[in-house]
């Protein structure tokens, strides 16, 4: 079965560059835990790239995926929003069947 590989927009790409992370030597890491009010959580963090990482790349910067993580996120646009309550990396994922008020719980 083929399913697409997440996506990351020139924006998120962009904020990361804007604060360095390529220049730190880390990746935005995307990962999927148990936990959250709806089941499961993303964890959002600049960390170090691992070999089994899907790695995605653009404008110099690099977001991964650990290979347990990848399947919760197939067809996922991983982008970065400003909003009046803050800005954040954002994840829409046509996987969740809900989500939570903040964007970081969902349920499959």
């Amino acid at each position: 079965m083929l399913t697409l590989p997440p996506k990351v927009t020139p924006r998120a790409f962009a904020r990361l560059s804007e604060i360095g992370a390529a220049s730190q030597g880390k990746a935005l890491r995307i990962a999927v835990e148990g936990g959250g009010c709806s089941g499961f959580q993303y964890d959002i963090a600049l960390d170090d790239p691992k070999d089994d990482d899907l790695v995605l790349q653009g404008e110099g910067e690099t977001v991964v995926i650990d290979s347990v993580s990848l399947p919760f996120l197939a067809g996922a646009t991983i982008d970065f929003t400003e909003e009046l309550i803050g800005a954040r990396f954002a994840i829409d994922n046509p996987n969740a069947t809900s989500s939570c008020g903040c964007g970081t719980s969902f349920s499959i």
